[in-house]
């Protein structure tokens, strides 16, 4: 099937657990074998990380492997990433399954100058070649901020332009439309680079979920698909924690809708 004729709903739907992190941490966490099994029954197939473990890498394993998840993701510092570090990292994740570590915000002594992103952007390149032979990926996850312009240069931008093909562009819709940005313009400008992307929502009411706010969904679903080269569509939606399960479950159910499946 050619890149940019790939069907949305063919693409897997991974939640991003910081959606539901005050469940998770509940009871110290010890509840979170059952908040993977609701998970797994709403009808997602993996989970993406950004923290929050209870237990050792092997416990986390079989949790998922129980309920029939699969870890599509975690979000991990780049320090962690670095030198010496990065093999344990490699280890940790490789007993999870999990094959990509996404980098999801930077301190600011790459975040506050442009010759601190592009210092970034290098080490994202030497950290996904050290990768590579593992069959694993980095990347970088964007807030808001990535858009506002460095001496008249959007970091995102330069980041992607300076990072190889192989440094996943995680994209989180919902996020870079409040910085400005426009997805589908720069899934177009970047293709391939989604291996992995969030969708979140934006606008709409207070609490919107997927589907409810004024993201043309029938448009990014396809094109995140195809020209992204999504292996994993991601869901986030960080709003009401105390509606946080009903609300990732309905999120997974119009996503479904919208991508044009069951």
């Amino acid at each position: 099937m050619s890149q940019d004729s790939t069907n949305p709903a063919d693409i897997p739907v991974g939640l991003q657990l910081f959606s539901i992190r005050h469940t998770c941490m509940a009871n110290e966490g010890r509840d979170f074998p059952g908040v993977l099994a609701e998970v797994a029954r709403m009808g997602y197939q993996g989970v993406e990380f950004a923290g929050y473990y209870p237990a050792g890498a092997s416990d986390i394993r079989k949790m998922l492997d129980d309920v029939g998840l699969i870890c599509c993701g975690a979000h991990v510092m780049i320090g962690k990433l670095l030198g010496d570090e990065l093999e344990e990292t490699v280890e940790f994740h490789r007993e999870l399954g999990n094959r990509y570590l996404i980098v999801p915000v930077l301190q600011k002594e790459y975040s506050e100058s442009l010759d601190g992103w592009r210092r970034a952007a290098d080490l994202l390149n030497e950290i996904a070649e050290r990768l590579a032979a593992r069959e694993m990926f980095t990347g970088y996850h964007n807030h808001w901020n990535e858009f506002k312009p460095i001496d008249g240069q959007a970091p995102m931008e330069l980041l992607a332009e300076r990072t190889d093909k192989r440094v996943i562009l995680q994209f989180d819709v919902g996020n870079m439309l409040v910085g400005g940005g426009d997805p589908a313009a720069l899934i177009e400008r970047y293709p391939g680079r989604c291996r992995t992307i969030h969708l979140k929502e934006h606008g709409g009411a207070k609490d919107a979920v997927i589907g409810e706010g004024e993201v043309d969904w029938q448009k990014m679903l396809p094109l995140a698909a195809g020209v992204g080269a999504a292996e994993w569509f991601i869901i986030e939606h960080e709003r009401d924690p105390d509606r946080a399960m009903a609300d990732v479950e309905k999120c997974l159910q119009n996503v479904r809708r919208l991508a044009g499946g069951s």
